[in-house]
């Protein structure tokens, strides 16, 4: 395996199924089961799951509610999230920890970076909820940082888009999809594949990025494996 230990970033809407909010429990039993033929494969698998179909900060402060209140609550948002994929991941016999940045010692570990490593080496699939557990930093700064903590190999972020295009491929049909591109490239493109804060920080470490489709079944073992799917940028 190319891929020894990978984070795994995925986004809150992708928990939504073709629902408009909430938690589709199908698409959840869906993940469950890719992520399980990744850790039976003896890769190691950390995940950073977002909050967005549930809440976002940046959408309650646009409506006039304060920032840090917002983003504390978007952090919430995670740990549901986190809270139901383990449960998901459990009834598919996969062992999982969930470890949150905020302190909620009675549903969650609080995050500590040894610990969390150790799961990771006896197999357990780690749970990272409530972002950096500061406000005004995304899940996506919160998934760089967490891989780099733990020295993940990679971080795949997996999306409802099968790669990075030089325009939005749902709604311009001429898009061009780059099967890979350097860090610089991005920025000069001004692609948006994460924040800025969190691609940096990717970019400073050295810590390649695989954007890919997370709703084709197989495509994460795929990736894994080290079959080109997506786009990489390293």
């Amino acid at each position: 395996m190319p891929y020894k230990r990978i984070l795994l970033k995925l986004s809150g809407e992708a928990l939504m199924g073709d629902r408009s909010h909430g938690i589709d429990p199908q698409r959840l039993a869906n993940y469950a089961s890719e992520i399980k033929n990744v850790v039976e494969q003896g890769v190691e698998v950390a995940i950073v799951i977002g909050g967005g179909n549930i809440f976002r900060g940046v959408a309650g402060a646009s409506n006039g509610m304060d920032r840090v209140q917002g983003d504390y609550m978007g952090m919430l948002a995670t740990i549901i999230n986190g809270l139901a994929l383990q449960s998901a991941l459990e009834d598919a016999d996969v062992q999982t920890r969930l470890q949150t940045a905020l302190k909620i010692e009675a549903i969650a570990e609080p995050y500590i970076k040894r610990r969390a490593v150790r799961h990771l080496e006896k197999g357990r699939v780690v749970i990272f909820g409530a972002g950096t557990g500061n406000p005004f930093f995304t899940t996506d700064s919160a998934a760089v940082l967490r891989a780099i903590e733990v020295d993940a190999d990679v971080i795949l972020k997996g999306t409802r888009v099968d790669g990075i295009y030089d325009a939005d491929p749902e709604k311009n049909k001429d898009a061009v999809k780059f099967e890979s591109i350097s860090f610089h490239d991005v920025l000069q493109k001004g692609l948006k594949v994460m924040d800025s804060t969190a691609f940096t920080l990717s970019q400073e470490n050295d810590l390649p990025i695989v954007v890919f489709d997370m709703n084709t079944p197989g495509n994460l073992e795929q990736v894994v494996a080290g079959k080109h799917i997506g786009t990489t940028v390293n």
